[in-house]
């Protein structure tokens, strides 16, 4: 099974994250996080995007608050790119979502909810499970219990 990448701007969104990682190892499915940013660290972010299928990751989540993080990924991978604006004390995360969402033709990125990591992990997974009928298999499974759930 190919793994997830989440890149984080800052350490500082590691809390948004965690939301992510639980859903990655309810679904048993292999991940690594990072933390590199756009502006400070753009060297590691392109290395590391640009590696990345070859590293075996299958699509790469990078949230971050005030930056354009997800779109310094999509400039260097073409593997799916997720992104998650996280909300910050500047305009409430409307800046980050706008600067998520704004990709000019031919740089896509998935864009969820500002901090909607669940949301993420669960789009990752779904790509993933293209190619794999066992987590595909989960997904239906879990939404199953949700329309039981509201049954």
């Amino acid at each position: 099974m190919k793994k997830i990448a989440v890149l984080m701007g800052s350490d500082s969104d590691l809390p948004v994250v965690k939301a992510a990682f639980a859903l990655f190892r309810e679904y048993g499915v292999p991940y690594e996080a990072h933390v590199m940013s756009a502006h400070r660290s753009p060297e590691a972010v392109r290395e590391f995007s640009a590696a990345a299928r070859e590293r075996g990751f299958g699509a790469i989540i990078a949230a971050a608050g005030k930056a354009h993080l997800a779109g310094a990924v999509a400039a260097n991978t073409t593997l799916p790119v997720i992104g998650i604006p996280v909300k910050s004390s500047t305009l409430d995360g409307l800046d980050a979502l706008l600067a998520t969402v704004q990709m000019p033709s031919g740089m896509p990125v998935a864009t969820v909810a500002i901090d909607g990591a669940a949301n993420a992990a669960l789009l990752a997974v779904q790509m993933l499970s293209m190619e794999d009928a066992v987590l595909a298999s989960k997904l239906d499974a879990k939404r199953a219990a949700m329309r039981a759930q509201i049954a």
